[in-house]
C-alpha cells in the first residue's frame, strides 16, 4: 500500500474574496425575505378613507364637534406645487384627511409629508379633534404646516349662528 500525500494551496486572497461574497449573498437573499415578506393587516387599514372604529360603535368622543358635511379642501403650496388638503366630514365626525393633486416632484422633495398626514390622521381619526396632537422633532414644521391646513379647512365645515356658512 502507499500512500500519496495531495499538497492543497490556498490563497488567503481567494478566501477574503469568497467570504465577502458569502456574506453579501446572505444579506441578499435576508433582505429580499424582509422585503417581500406580507405586512401585518392590523397595520394598513383597509379603507383609508373610513377612519378606525372604536370598540363600541355607540360611543361617542367627547370632543366631537357638529359638522356641515362634506368635502372642504385647503390649497398649499410647496416649492411651486400646489396641492390640496382634502378633509370629509359627516355631521359627528371627521371621516377623512387626504392630499389631493400631490404629484412626485413633491412627494421627493418632501419625504416627510405623506407619513407625517398619516400619523396625524390616526391621531385625529380617534380623538377627533386637533388639540393635543403630538409630532416627532424631525417632522416639526411639516406636522404644523399640516395641521394648519386641517384647521382651516375644518373651520369651513362649522356651523355659523344662522345654521349655514
Amino acid at each position: 500500500m502507499s500512500a500519496k500525500t495531495k499538497i492543497v494551496v490556498l490563497h488567503m486572497k481567494e478566501l477574503i474574496y469568497t467570504g465577502v461574497f458569502a456574506v453579501l449573498g446572505i444579506l441578499l437573499v435576508a433582505m429580499l425575505i424582509i422585503m417581500f415578506m406580507p405586512k401585518d393587516k392590523d397595520t394598513v387599514p383597509e379603507n383609508p378613507e373610513v377612519p378606525p372604529q372604536t370598540e363600541n360603535p355607540d360611543e361617542t368622543p367627547a370632543t366631537s364637534a357638529n359638522y356641515i358635511p362634506g368635502i372642504y379642501t385647503t390649497e398649499l403650496v410647496l416649492g411651486g406645487q400646489t396641492i390640496d388638503v382634502e378633509v370629509i366630514v359627516s355631521q359627528e365626525a371627521i371621516s377623512s384627511i387626504r392630499l389631493v393633486n400631490l404629484s412626485e416632484s413633491v412627494t421627493t422633495m418632501y419625504p416627510l409629508l405623506e407619513p407625517t398626514l398619516e400619523s396625524i390622521c390616526n391621531q385625529v381619526y380617534e380623538t377627533q379633534s386637533l388639540e393635543n396632537i403630538t409630532y416627532t422633532s424631525d417632522s416639526k414644521y411639516t406636522s404644523l404646516v399640516l395641521l394648519e391646513a386641517i384647521r382651516n379647512s375644518l373651520s369651513k365645515a362649522q356651523p355659523t349662528e344662522e345654521g349655514t356658512k
